[in-house]
């Protein structure tokens, strides 16, 4: 077989021609390579040989309205890991269990956290002891993507005396990830779970920084400093709050380990939170870093239940200190005058229909007008104003005095009151003919569909105390927010303030609270308030006071519940404390009197 010169020819061409080609090809690739795409080229190199170490943000610091600390960061040590697979870091949580004495619940969580990020450090211990990072540190060599670092702990110097508004941080769950508003954040993060640290997250929560340290081809550190240079992690602001510490710490005090309620102190004129307690309480800086199973299980197996907040959570029949608001509405339809009395005077008791309704004072008031009604808190007088008002219009003027609404407070846990939302309320309850006008009579008084809470309660006194402005209650806010929920002519307001001041004299319910002496300022000192004793389908009674002072000219307004078997009067005793101590000013003593 032969070849024609011609075909020879040909192939030859064809070959220089593919040849050229493949040569152009290979520069063309090779130029992409090193020019077009250096720079990504360089980056992924550097991001084998890089280890980014997050570096956690301080969290804003927390002071109170002096300046003194609630809640501020401590040096901390954490232990977290490196792993290319979920098997690598299982062999590896394996190998480290004993020595960090790690539960299967412990390895369970860090493999979530892996899972959720395989890019980032997985973390073990948020919160290792001393001891262990010596341990550790002795055996690095065998554990060398291990990640030892200082960060930032929060810490809350007075503990269980501020846990009833701080809150507490803790590790970002699943399920917060997967909520918008933490769209920035990281598994392995510290958000707030409850309280100020919650409400306030996206003001004290600061900015990540990374450290960049170089590593071979195992993950081995090289050096202790990357080529790349470290982000510095931003500590966040600090929040200031309308909080009075020494305040906060007298009233914790006064409840002790014996007592078990909430109390509220409120300045009226701004709504500006000077004290919140709640009794029994729980210390934040055990949930820091992770809840122990056993002090956990304490606290919900405790019968005073210490978890629920007993100012913002709690619901209670308010009893007497409701009277208030049925006197509110009645002024304000006209429907009683001061002096007016009611038709059938009080003999210890009220027969309505076939039922008789009881009075507090067995041996009855006689015939009152509203001030002296609401000086010995005399259920048979409120009993009739009640129907004089009529069930539509009480409900109605329980609405716009906000008994049905939260008080607004700066806390994500407040609970919504209890009160009727119309006369259907009732139909829906019991059937619209298995009811009577008898409700009229428990609501009144501040029983039967009404359950309020201590920071509610206090809001409106807040009014009572400025002619109708509730304030609403503000611990961190720096801007008063107030509106009128009722109207009044300056003397019907006096006669309500009038009923207030004489339940603290002579023959009124909370004779023994009273207060004497001038303020600091030269002003004349008298404390206005309400006692109730509110009965409770749960158990035993439970007793209430809120009130305010200097009456005339008021700058603080306190609201007490005493869960359980405790009178108003004891109530008013503790209100008058916290009082006289904000106010610097001396009880007077007398005998106590029920209401």
């Amino acid at each position: 077989m032969s070849f024609h010169p011609n075909d020879v020819a040909r192939r030859a061409r064809m070959s220089s021609l593919a040849l050229g080609l493949g040569f152009v090809l290979l520069v063309g690739a090779f130029f992409k390579t090193q020019v077009i795409q250096n720079k990504q080229y360089v980056m992924q190199s550097e991001e084998n040989r890089l280890r980014p170490i997050p570096l956690p943000a301080p969290r804003g610091i927390i002071y109170d309205r002096h300046g003194q600390v609630i809640a501020e960061n401590l040096p901390a040590y954490s232990v977290s890991i490196t792993a290319p697979s979920v098997d690598s870091l299982r062999s590896a949580l394996a190998q480290l269990a004993p020595t960090l004495q790690l539960g299967q619940n412990d390895i369970n969580l860090a493999i979530r956290r892996y899972r959720r990020a395989p890019t980032r450090p997985t973390v073990i211990l948020a919160d290792a002891s001393i001891d262990i990072v010596s341990v550790l540190e002795e055996h690095r060599l065998d554990f060398p993507r291990l990640i030892i670092q200082s960060v930032p702990k929060r810490y809350y110097p007075d503990g269980p005396i501020v846990a009833s508004f701080v809150g507490y941080t803790g590790e970002i769950t699943e399920s917060e990830l997967n909520d918008p508003k933490y769209t920035s954040y990281k598994p392995g993060q510290s958000v707030g779970k409850a309280g100020l640290e919650k409400q306030y997250e996206n003001i004290l929560h600061g900015r990540e920084g990374v450290r960049f340290d170089e590593v071979d081809a195992r993950g081995r550190p090289v050096r202790g400093e990357g080529p790349r240079p470290d982000l510095t992690a931003e500590g966040a602001p600090p929040l200031y709050t309308n909080i009075d510490l020494d305040l906060q710490k007298f009233t914790s005090g006064i409840f002790a380990d014996s007592l078990q309620g909430g109390a509220i102190a409120i300045d009226p004129s701004t709504g500006e939170v000077l004290a919140l307690y709640s009794a029994p309480s729980w210390d934040p800086n055990k949930f820091t870093g992770g809840i122990p199973v056993e002090y956990y299980k304490k606290l919900l197996d405790d019968k005073r239940r210490p978890l629920v907040n007993k100012v913002i959570q709690g619901r209670y029949p308010p009893g007497s200190t409701f009277k208030l608001a049925t006197s509110v509405i009645a002024l304000e339809n006209g429907l009683v005058t001061p002096k007016d009395h009611m038709p059938v005077p009080c003999t210890g008791g009220y027969q309505y229909g076939n039922r008789y309704f009881r009075c507090w004072e067995k041996k009855g008031h006689g015939s009152l007008s509203l001030e002296d009604a609401i000086k010995h808190s005399c259920d048979t007088y409120f009993y009739q104003l009640g129907l004089k008002i009529g069930l539509s219009r009480l409900i109605a003027g329980g609405i716009s005095l906000t008994m049905r609404d939260r008080s607004g407070i700066d806390l994500p846990e407040e609970n919504q009151p209890y009160w009727p939302y119309a006369t259907e309320y009732y139909d829906k309850k019991y059937g619209p003919r298995n009811w009577s006008n008898a409700e009229t009579l428990n609501l009144a008084i501040g029983q039967g569909a009404n359950s309020q809470t201590v920071v509610n309660m206090a809001k409106l006194y807040t009014a009572l105390a400025s002619g109708g402005m509730a304030s609403r209650p503000e611990i961190a806010h720096l801007v008063a927010q107030r509106k009128p929920i009722y109207k009044l002519s300056p003397d019907l307001q006096t006669t309500l303030l009038n009923g207030l001041k004489a339940v603290t004299e002579a023959g009124g319910t909370a004779a023994a609270s009273a207060l004497s002496g001038t303020t600091a300022g030269g002003e004349q000192m008298k404390l206005a308030g309400k006692t109730g004793t509110a009965q409770n389908p749960g158990g035993a009674d439970h007793g209430w006071f809120v009130g305010f002072a200097p009456a005339d000219n008021p700058k603080i307004v306190v609201a007490v519940l005493l869960e359980f078997g405790l009178h108003g009067s004891r109530a008013a005793h503790i209100a008058s404390a916290i009082i006289s101590h904000y106010l610097k000013i001396t009880p007077i003593q007398a005998t106590m009197d029920e209401g």
